[in-house]
């Protein structure tokens, strides 16, 4: 029972929490790069290079053929650095956000230390106060 108390203390800590929430944001800020980068990105490169779809880009180690002793389909081996090179941009677009994000934040975190942490002292008399002051404690004297 002890060990269940202990896990349900470190899950309800608001670091794993925030820790679950980010990787969610993470995992669908992902899919949304993976999409721009094949959807938006690539597509005009490959038009620029000859028309070529990246994902497609591969060498072929061995051609597909047909077993014939068990009369099945082997399918063919190839390195695809189409998508190796897809997933490249992906990473790059990913950690150059993140970093940007990070620096936002940081910027942030530092404005907010360098907020004074003593209210400012009030504010020196006006003139006319100080004249004021001055009347009261010649009034003063004289009774």
């Amino acid at each position: 029972m002890k060990l269940l108390d202990e896990f349900k203390a470190f899950a309800l800590k608001g670091n794993v929490v925030d820790m679950a929430v980010g990787i969610i944001i993470g995992g669908a800020f992902g899919k949304i790069v993976s999409s721009l980068v094949s959807d938006i990105i690539m597509p005009p490169i490959g038009m620029l290079i000859g028309g070529m779809n990246f994902s497609n880009l591969h060498v072929v180690l061995q051609k597909a053929h047909l077993d014939e002793a068990t009369g099945k389909m082997i399918e063919a081996v190839t390195i695809n650095y189409g998508n190796f090179l897809q997933t490249t941009i992906d990473f790059l677009i990913i950690a150059f956000s993140i970093f940007i994000a990070i620096k936002f934040m940081n910027k942030l975190r530092t404005k907010k230390e360098e907020a004074p942490a003593t209210p400012p002292a009030p504010p020196a008399p006006t003139k006319e106060e100080t004249l004021l002051t001055e009347i009261r404690d010649i009034l003063k004297d004289k009774r």
